[in-house]
Order: C-alpha cells, then sequence, then structure tokens
C-alpha cells in the first residue's frame, strides 16, 4: 500500500498534510526543541514534543527509555525497540501501517520518536464502517500476528483523513513467548489473501538474509531468539495460510479501547 503523504499537525490546532518523506526527515533528524506536555493515559512516559527541522515544525510522540515501566515479561528498556521494529517491520511488508518511528535521542534521552498523526480521536476500531478499511484491517491483523503483539487496543488504530489505516503503540511486541492479544479477530481461520502471503514470502527471504538491511536493523534493536521467533511466525502464517485463532490465554487486551 503505497503512501506518499502524511496527515500530521504543526500544533494541536494547526493540522497539516506533508510528503511522507519529507515528515520522516523531520522525525530522524529534526531538533527536538519543546515538550508540548504529558501524556498521560499511558502507563509509560510519554510526551507529546516539536521537531523542528528546516523550519518545518511537526509534533512526534517521543517515548523516553528511561520513562519505560519495568514489565515481568519484557526485558527493561526495550520499549523503545520494540516501537522502531514494528515501523521497520511494516515497512518492510510495504504496507505502511505504522506512522514513521525511529529510536533517537531526546529532550530526556534515548526513545523512540513516532510521528503524530491528525486524526479523529473519537474514532477507532469499533466505529469504523467504512468497507474499504477491510482490506487494511486483514493486514493490521497479519501485522500484530508477525510482530506478536501483546496490546492491539481499538485505540491504537486510526484513520486519517485520506482513509490510511495507521497503528500506535507497539511497545509490547516482538516477544520470543507467544504473546498475541488484539480486537480484531473479525478474520480468525479465514484463508489469508495471496496478495498478503506474498508480501509474507518476501519479508521471509529478508529474514533469510543476515545482510539484508531489514535483518540487520532488527537485530540491532532485538535479542537473538527473538529475531528467530520473528521468522518462525512468518513461516508458520505462511505454512498455515490461515489468519490466525484466539489462542487458549489471554487474548484479547484490556481495557479494549
Amino acid at each position: 500500500m503505497t503512501v506518499n503523504r502524511v496527515h500530521t499537525a504543526r500544533a494541536l490546532d494547526e493540522p497539516v498534510c506533508i510528503p511522507l518523506d519529507e515528515a520522516i526527515a523531520v522525525v530522524e533528524h529534526g531538533e527536538m526543541d519543546e515538550e508540548v506536555g504529558l501524556m498521560r493515559w499511558g502507563s509509560n512516559y510519554t510526551f507529546l514534543v516539536n521537531i523542528v527541522r528546516d523550519g518545518i515544525r511537526l509534533l512526534a510522540i517521543y517515548k523516553p527509555r528511561r520513562g519505560e515501566r519495568p514489565l515481568w515479561d519484557f526485558p527493561d528498556g526495550t520499549l523503545c525497540n520494540r516501537e522502531t521494529a514494528a515501523y521497520l517491520t511494516s515497512n518492510a511488508l510495504g504496507w505502511n501501517l505504522v506512522p514513521p518511528t525511529l529510536l533517537r535521542a531526546g529532550t530526556r534521552g534515548l526513545g523512540s520518536v513516532q510521528l503524530f498523526i491528525d486524526h479523529d480521536p473519537e474514532e477507532h476500531y469499533y466505529t469504523f464502517d467504512n468497507p474499504e478499511l477491510l482490506p487494511k484491517l486483514e493486514r493490521m491483523a497479519i501485522f500484530d500476528a508477525v510482530a506478536n503483539n501483546a496490546d492491539r487496543k481499538g485505540g491504537h488504530c486510526l484513520v486519517d483523513e485520506d482513509g490510511q489505516l495507521w497503528g500506535i503503540d507497539h511497545g509490547l511486541t516482538f516477544n520470543a513467548s507467544e504473546k498475541l492479544r488484539t480486537v480484531i479477530w473479525d478474520f480468525a481461520g479465514l484463508p489469508i489473501p495471496e496478495a498478503i502471503l506474498a508480501d509474507l514470502r518476501l519479508l521471509c527471504a529478508r529474514l533469510d538474509d543476515a545482510d539484508d538491511a531489514y535483518t540487520r536493523a532488527m537485530s540491532a534493536l532485538l535479542s537473538p531468539i527473538e529475531m528467530r521467533m520473528l521468522e518462525y511466525r512468518v513461516d508458520r502464517l505462511l505454512a498455515e495460510g490461515r489468519f490466525p485463532l484466539p489462542g487458549a490465554g489471554p487474548n484479547r487486551p484490556w481495557p479494549a479501547v
């Protein structure tokens, strides 16, 4: 799914639509010059910040490593890595489901920095009624299976003015143990469309190549066993050819939105 532009904002009351590559350059190379505020609904410290490059000012979501709450089932200080790995994997699949996200220095040290997506906060998975979103939600469901997403809440699915579906909050991904918890079970057990399988085959080939740029970048973010399990999950999806079924354990996040 080709995305050439992105709806973001210069300020909360100043939305803007700019070329995607321009937005990526701001997130990667811009100066983080101001914290707009603390996002209070998350369990980890998350800041809305301004990033400026060559006179272009954009909003971004900054999650510093030192603000991560320790979890018993994820290694300490790795959630920002996983946010970045989710973006890289979405891009490697060619699906553009995750806003530009990079691991970089910020005002409070190293962390993940993700472009803010301008959207209607009242719209989420449970309010979507546009049938054109179905193929995108199919990809989101498979992406979550690939990434082993333990936290796909309904509110983590955003739609911008162009109808582009975006997924956010990917800190709880790529665990070596089975962790898939999602609200998107609509396609469970159905055959995976051939176009999606073709993209998974390409991803599998990249993971098999230790010199591939995606594989090298992911290996710098995840542990060796997490990388092996990533490849295993892709292989399993290809072998089964069907959307995953809910597992025996907890398979939906709470709260659901």
